[in-house]
């Protein structure tokens, strides 16, 4: 190992330094020989296949003018949100080290399909009749769907962080939030709501919902795979009988902060920032009055009554099934959890992580035994909680204990093979997570080539399935990172699309000015704690390869030294660079101060 700077201390006494006497950029270089690992070279056959995959994939779903093919609609089942998923993950693919084609072709896709859904027209839901895209954006709907839409888009600044038809769209999309845009005047900054659950670039809807606004255009689903099993056009509008609840603020909408967030790291101003935190803090004050419980209804005039747990998606929404005539629980609030991880990323405090602490905490109070075991509520109406499950309550636990990294949080993130790896109770873990990613991408495969149907026999969700982008292994292994998806990525995880990267590394190639880890190189994160990091980099190839390795996806995680071979060398930044020499690696051991810097998606040689 090599290293270029003058200072290299041995112990302990370089992570002492203050970080102000580390600010030089760090490099070093390895050159001790590590024979390939099975992990490292599948890692590299993943990324391959992936990129195969997706180029296939687009060319069968996607039409020359990038336009998704499918048969067109409005609604929450199968609307514009559904056709923007169409290419998810794959921009993260690329941010890892994944091909450039990936990128064009899903940044294609994004036009193309903002093109299509704003010539998109109803003929009987009134606000999509002049298209159900407005400036690039949904014209109303919920953020539960707002946010699937903006799975691709909210991580381009991963990729493309210069692009200045990004910063833009980013600020007027925020800006729809903000209370700035008197065009879309969804957010009240006075009462510090966003003023309906329905919402979007033509404004709140301030009147009770029909199931003709959620559900679309009458049409035929007879020809249609129908998410829900809905058989009729009835059964679609009955689905949503009881949504008509949206006036006044919901916790779902707090996902419009990921815009924010995006458009102060692109370099939009601070003021992003802080329309950003101050909401979330309104949410973290009404949680506070509320007895520890963030409410899932705010009036018109900002404020929580007694029917705190009403509202659509809320603590008591339990509408009935169309086909069982039976009630259905569809409590949205544990999803708005990650609204609150983007605080944190965006502020270093880690009070809006004890809020979900505190909520769990209060809902396993009014834990009871039923029928002889422990059980949980997970609802909340006028009698009082309901809606019990065997067990303390747990959701959202896998989060908590992800960003607060404390002992006393473990046990609520569950028993996960990922974790139990970071434990070293699971070593053959990579290799099977990175097994099921390559057999995932061929299932994938697969089902394109026996897909029979045709864009007038598919709806926009049809393709998300067949999407072959799989990443989970990818994120886990190297970056110590969640991937925050549907189906859920844990047990105690409820699903959530438009989140952005929340982990512990990021790699960057110097050379070829790009993100994501450059060719041959393989990177392995084996162990997270509140202030160490360890991982492993090897160059597969035959010739040398320089890696710049960044404290989180933001680079909000500072770098305050690493241990190399039992030696320590202070950095104190933000990111490091590594010269790795053909054929060797090294297990790094980097002490950090996590949320200690302002997020940014500036690479590091732009900074």
């Amino acid at each position: 190992m090599r290293v270029d700077r003058r200072a290299f201390l041995g112990g302990a006494a370089a992570l002492a330094l203050p970080a102000q006497a580390k600010a030089a950029k760090a490099s070093l270089s390895l050159d001790k020989p590590m024979a390939a690992p099975d992990w490292a070279r599948m890692q590299r056959q993943l990324l391959d296949a992936n990129a195969v995959a997706c180029e296939t994939f687009y060319a069968a779903y996607v039409d020359r003018r990038d336009r998704l093919k499918v048969f067109e609609r409005w609604g929450a089942n199968d609307g514009p949100d559904d056709a923007a998923e169409a290419t998810n993950d794959w921009y993260l693919l690329h941010a890892l080290g994944g091909s450039d084609r990936i990128r064009t072709l899903a940044a294609r896709f994004w036009e193309g399909h903002l093109r299509q859904f704003a010539a998109a027209r109803t003929t009987d839901v009134p606000i999509a009749r002049a298209g159900m895209y407005f400036r690039e954006f949904p014209v109303q709907m919920d953020w539960q769907h707002n946010a699937e839409g903006l799975t691709s888009f909210n991580l381009m600044g991963l990729s493309s962080p210069r692009d200045p038809a990004l910063l833009a769209r980013t600020r007027r999309y925020a800006d729809f939030y903000t209370g700035r845009d008197s065009t879309a005047p969804n957010y009240d900054p006075d009462r510090r709501i966003i003023r309906s659950l329905l919402n979007g670039s033509r404004g709140p809807m301030l009147r009770q919902a029909t199931p003709l606004d959620w559900a679309g255009d009458p049409f035929d689903p007879t020809p249609f795979h129908m998410e829900h099993g809905e058989t009729s056009y009835q059964q679609t509008l009955d689905h949503y009988a009881e949504y008509g609840d949206v006036v006044g603020d919901n916790p779902l909408n707090l996902q419009a902060t990921t815009l924010g967030l995006n458009a102060y790291a692109l370099g939009g101003g601070e003021r992003f920032r802080t329309w950003a935190l101050d909401y979330l803090a309104a949410w973290a004050e009404r949680a506070a009055k509320n007895g520890g419980l963030l409410p899932s209804r705010v009036r018109s005039d900002g404020k929580v009554g007694d029917d705190w747990w009403q509202g659509v998606y809320g603590w008591g929404f339990s509408p009935i099934v169309p086909q069982t005539g039976m009630r259905e629980d569809r409590n949205r609030v544990p999803r708005s959890i990650t609204a609150f991880m983007g605080a944190l990323l965006m502020s270093g405090d880690m009070a809006y992580i004890d809020l979900w602490r505190r909520q769990t905490a209060r809902i396993n109070d009014a834990a009871r035994t039923i029928d002889g075991t422990l059980s949980a509520p997970t609802m909340h109406d006028a009698q009082g909680w309901y809606g019990w499950k065997p067990g303390p309550y747990r959701t959202n636990g896998f989060e908590i204990w992800y960003m607060s990294q404390r002992a006393d949080d473990r046990a609520a993130a569950g028993d996960d093979p990922w974790i139990a790896f970071l434990e070293g109770r699971n070593g053959d873990y990579p290799v099977q997570a990175l097994t099921a990613d390559l057999a995932r991408v061929a299932q994938r495969v697969t089902a394109r080539e026996q897909d029979d149907t045709t864009p007038q026999t598919r709806l926009a969700d049809w393709p998300i399935g067949i999407n072959p982008a799989s990443v989970k292994s990818l994120v886990q292994l190297m970056t110590g990172g969640l991937h925050i998806a549907r189906p859920p990525w844990s047990k105690t995880s409820p699903p959530q699309g438009g989140v952005p990267l929340h982990c512990r590394l990021r790699y960057f190639d110097p050379v070829a000015r790009r993100a994501g880890v450059p060719a041959d190189v393989g990177a392995l994160v084996h162990r997270l704690a509140d202030r160490e990091t360890e991982v492993t980099m090897v160059n597969l190839g035959r010739q040398a390869r320089t890696v710049t390795i960044q404290g989180g996806a933001y680079a909000e995680h500072r770098i305050d030294g690493v241990m190399v071979d039992g030696r320590n060398m202070a950095v104190g930044g933000r990111d490091i660079t590594l010269r790795l020499e053909p054929g060797c690696g090294a297990r790094l051991v980097l002490a950090m101060t996590r949320y200690a810097n302002r997020p940014t998606l500036a690479f590091p040689w732009d900074r």
